[in-house]
This record gives structure tokens, C-alpha cells and sequence, in this order.
């Protein structure tokens, strides 16, 4: 192996509280010489945000080791000519789209993140008459469910899902599974895909995406993980943790 994949939310903490071990293996991994990135498909914060939670919870992460589904979004709308864009998401991670115009009608793309609570009739019906209009259904991720600290929550998917199924529009998703998420993540490394691999909670998004990419995949049981959701998913890991405890002791 010569490139780690790790995950965020669910792998390094949950909530505001780091997992047992999990700064050692980190800081074991990069004694090795692993090339690291932090892959999030968290669409709550900003990337900057984001950055600055990994930091302030004891992880050393520079700018370029941390990939969020944002930029491959603004990506994807630009190759496209799509400039005008409704954002279904918190406030603080629209300046993620400062390439594009945020507009309420004539939307070349409505792109959905995570609205938390706020998801709602009024923003979720705005978005299907702009799809219905024309505009194309960008996800930023299609994640079923997430782990807080209050117990398990509803992600984004179920409602990406609630728009594709009454626009009749398959959504492009940009985030975890994606095989281009993963390609961004390792791309200038010159690592080939075999030689990375991925360390997720998510055996759907982390899991089952890294091992359609070509990269290996552990499975960590913090988090979201849950037996049955494993079970009925039909995806094989390459191994199974604990936690990202084991991670380095399993890449000895």
C-alpha cells in the first residue's frame, strides 16, 4: 500500500469526540510514509470548516489531504455550462460555490447537500419545480444515514431520492460512491488505485465504492456500521476493524 483513504465522521470521530487510537494510527500511517487523505462525504460544514474540525480535534491535516464533494460538484457544473445553480444546503458550505451563481429561478442545476432539520416542503418543492423546469439534479452525496451523537439520523440520500423519484431524474452524485471521488483523491499522488486503501464506516459509500474503483477497503465497526446493514448489502471488505485502531497493524 502506499496511499490510506480515510474517512471522517464515523472513522476518526464521531461527533465532537476522536475515536480511542485514533490519532496513534494516524501518526503511525505517516511514519510509514502513507500518503493521506481525509475523504468526507459530509456536506453539513465547508471544506474549510471541515479542515478546521479535523485540526481543532488533534489531527494534522494539510489543506490538500482533505477532499469533500464540492469541488468535484463545481467541477462537473462548470465542464457543463451549467453557471446557474440552486444550493439545497446549509449556508455555511455555499462558499464552496463561489465559481457559481446562486440563482432561484432558471437553474441550469439544483444541487442538493445536507439541509439537517431544515429539510422541509417549501426548499424540497422549490428544488423539484427547477429539476421539472429543466435543471439537472446534482447530488453532492447519496448517503442513507449518518451517526450523531444523539444515535443514527437521516442523510441527505432519502431526500435526493424523494426528488429523483417524483421528477423521474436520476441525480448525477459527485460524493462517495463515485468512481471520480476516488480518482480526485488520489489524483497527483501517482498512486495507482491497487495501491491505496480505503478506511470507511459506510459499507455502501466507502466500502463498496472503493472496491468498485479499484482500491482495497476496511470496514471499521464505529460509527454507522451495523451488522445488517453489511449483511443485505452484499459487499465483501477487503477486511474488517475494530476500529481505525487495527488500521495500521492490518497494513503490516
Amino acid at each position: 500500500m502506499a496511499a490510506v483513504l480515510l474517512d471522517l465522521d464515523g472513522v476518526l470521530y464521531v461527533g465532537d469526540a476522536p475515536v480511542d487510537g485514533a490519532h496513534g494510527a494516524v501518526a503511525e500511517l505517516r511514519a510509514r510514509g502513507l500518503a493521506l487523505r481525509f475523504v468526507t462525504n459530509t456536506t453539513t460544514r465547508s471544506r474549510a470548516a471541515t479542515i478546521a474540525k479535523l485540526r481543532g480535534l488533534g489531527f494534522s491535516a494539510a489543506d490538500d489531504e482533505v477532499i469533500t464533494p464540492a469541488s468535484l460538484a463545481v467541477r462537473h457544473c462548470l465542464d457543463r455550462g451549467h453557471r446557474r445553480v440552486a444550493l439545497v444546503m446549509a449556508d455555511g458550505v455555499k462558499q464552496d460555490f463561489a465559481e457559481l451563481e446562486e440563482v432561484d429561478e432558471r437553474a441550469d442545476a439544483v444541487i442538493v447537500g445536507d439541509l439537517g432539520e431544515a429539510f422541509a416542503y417549501p426548499p424540497l418543492n422549490h428544488a423539484f419545480r427547477l429539476i421539472m423546469d429543466g435543471a439537472d439534479l446534482v447530488a453532492l452525496q447519496k448517503n442513507r444515514f449518518w451517526m450523531t451523537p444523539d444515535g443514527l439520523a437521516l442523510d441527505a440520500g432519502p431526500f435526493v431520492a424523494a426528488l429523483e423519484y417524483a421528477a423521474g431524474r436520476d441525480a448525477v452524485v459527485v460524493g462517495k460512491p463515485a468512481p471520480g471521488f476516488f480518482a480526485a483523491a488520489l489524483g497527483g499522488l501517482g498512486v495507482a488505485p491497487e495501491e491505496a486503501v480505503m478506511v470507511g464506516d459506510d459499507v455502501e459509500s466507502d466500502i463498496g465504492g472503493a472496491l468498485r474503483a479499484g482500491l482495497r477497503a476496511i470496514l471499521v465497526k464505529t460509527g454507522k456500521y451495523r451488522v445488517d446493514a453489511v449483511a443485505d448489502s452484499g459487499v465483501r471488505p477487503t477486511a474488517l476493524a475494530a476500529s481505525v485502531a487495527e488500521v495500521p497493524s492490518l497494513l503490516r
